[in-house]
């Protein structure tokens, strides 16, 4: 391994702004069953399928119709 490295022409890395963050959620049981139930079909972590069906709420600016009574 070199002693000094030459960092004067690096470039930042463009995928940085993509990076997970990690955030505590609190979640019903029932959820998080259900997406666990369907990652095991799919074959993909249960929190990763959680994230794909965020992004797509977000994606496409999907919206809660709530009533309260």
């Amino acid at each position: 391994m070199r002693k000094e490295y030459d960092f004067s022409t690096a470039k930042k890395n463009p995928y940085a702004a993509q990076l997970k963050k990690q955030v505590t959620i609190r979640l019903d049981e029932d959820s998080i069953n259900y997406f666990k139930f369907i990652s095991e079909q799919v074959g993909i972590p249960y929190q990763s399928l959680i994230n794909l069906y965020l992004r797509d709420c977000a994606a496409s600016h999907r919206k809660l119709n709530l009533n309260w009574k």
